[in-house]
């Protein structure tokens, strides 16, 4: 429940409304509070050298990267890994210069779920984007920096989702994102903001080229053949069948005695499940929500470069808690819906409560490294094998016994100790993106919060 109060001067001028579910509105609240800056009010249009949305052209998706851009969605543009993706074919596909994304735009999606916010990293830069992300291209009058973190804020989210009478909006334009007041904050504070989105941007870079670093050193000891995408078919005996599970699903049987039949010869494989401690679901119980306590964590939300950003708390008093919670080095894996992304755990989210469809592989660390662990399952051959196990005709779903079954290549001393600093490095660089990007928005909101209206 809300409850605040109103002086007389802010009827009159909202018409002598008296409806509480006007007046506390976030939309409106955030307008009286945005009205009350000691800064001069700007529009964000009066920030941007442009702001507009891509080319609507119908896509023509491929399969093979040397053929088609990376294509991002509204919700692909926050996710902490950009490559795998749909692919438009850079032959077929219309008008794609129109949706080219630039390193330094702001980007924001404009339906859907509206109002989240990314910055645009190298990563980003050159891939295509869809008509349902729009971009705000920086003059540098206000820091660039400075305004992705005030529509990032939870005053600028407010903004972005909520009209002026304070109805919630279904669809975003770039004239309703231009129109949007903005407080030109002091020189000092917009640069302190604006270097701590930079450095955010950089050392994200920085995590991306070390997973890829590692992801390679990987692949280049596997037999690319291993995963090679194509329509096959085969015969599978009676004993291959019970022998896996007894599952009659050509999906998975037939990827099992491809993966078999294309490995490298002389590269060893051992099977994950005597090397694991425990691979298990989270507890399934009911959650309570609060605005303080625990923050948790959908199989979506663990994927996102900032994993913090959008999540919900619950309470610490919901039962089983302790069984969400997850700790550092261990491996999550998503199991229902998009089957196969894995994240390893790192000091952000450490005793974070995760939901029950990220399946947890806590691994015995003198038998394997988790690190080593979490780049396999990132190469091709890791994330086709994953995917391959799913099963489920409407939601599909991944099962513990088919994760320690896994075949885990097993190669060099020297190798491993190479891939596993990469990925140690990645995710202390992921970690330190997400603070600093987290750091940058608190500042913002925390000098709005001392306004007084």
């Amino acid at each position: 429940m809300k409850i605040s109060k109103i002086k007389t001067r802010v009827f009159k001028s909202n018409g002598f409304r008296i409806d509480a579910s006007f007046h506390l509105s976030d939309g409106v609240v955030v307008r009286r509070k945005i009205a009350a800056s000691p800064y001069k009010i700007m529009k964000v249009g009066d920030a941007a050298n442009q702001i507009f949305y891509g080319n609507r052209a119908k896509r023509v998706y491929v399969q093979k990267r040397e053929n088609g851009i990376p294509f991002l969605s509204s919700s692909d543009i926050l996710q902490a890994d950009l490559e795998n993706v749909k692919l438009a074919s850079k032959k077929y596909t219309p008008c794609i210069e129109q949706m080219r994304l630039q390193e330094g735009w702001i980007l924001i999606s404009r339906s859907g779920t509206i109002g989240n916010t990314a910055w645009a990293t190298k990563q980003h830069a050159q891939k295509l984007a869809s008509e349902h992300v729009i971009r705000i291209d920086p003059n540098n009058i206000l820091r660039a920096g400075f305004v992705y973190a005030y529509l990032s804020s939870s005053y600028g989210h407010s903004l972005l989702t909520q009209g002026t009478f304070g109805a919630v909006i279904q669809h975003i334009e770039p004239d309703f994102v231009a129109s949007l007041p903005i407080p030109q904050f002091p020189a000092k504070f917009q640069e302190k903001v604006d270097n701590l989105i930079k450095e955010s941007a950089r050392l994200r870079e920085e995590a991306n080229r070390f997973l890829n670093e590692a992801v390679s050193e990987f692949e280049k000891c596997l037999n690319p053949e291993c995963y090679k995408r194509e329509f096959c078919t085969s015969t599978v005996s009676t004993k291959q069948i019970l022998k896996k599970f007894n599952r009659l699903d050509s999906h998975y049987q037939i990827a099992q005695k491809e993966f078999v039949k294309r490995r490298k010869r002389g590269l060893r494989y051992e099977k994950i499940g005597p090397k694991a401690e425990k691979i298990f679901v989270g507890n399934r119980g009911k959650r309570l929500y609060s605005k303080e306590g625990v923050p948790f964590l959908s199989s979506s939300d663990m994927m996102l470069f900032n994993a913090l950003r959008y999540s919900k708390n619950i309470s610490v008093n919901t039962p089983s808690l302790k069984m969400m919670q997850v700790h550092k080095n261990e491996i999550l894996i998503s199991r229902s819906g998009t089957v196969g992304n894995s994240v390893l755990i790192g000091d952000l989210l450490n005793k974070k409560a995760v939901s029950e469809h990220a399946l947890r592989l806590l691994l015995d660390e003198q038998k394997i490294k988790p690190s080593y662990v979490f780049a396999y399952l990132n190469t091709e051959e890791g994330r086709e094998l994953l995917q391959s196990l799913a099963y489920g005709s409407v939601i599909v779903t991944l099962g513990e016994d088919f994760v320690a079954d896994i075949d885990l290549p097993i190669l060099d001393e020297q190798i491993q100790r190479k891939i596993i600093q990469k990925i140690n490095e990645y995710v202390w660089a992921s970690d330190s993106a997400a603070e600093k990007e987290s750091l940058a928005i608190s500042l913002v909101e925390k000098e709005i919060d001392g306004w007084k209206v």
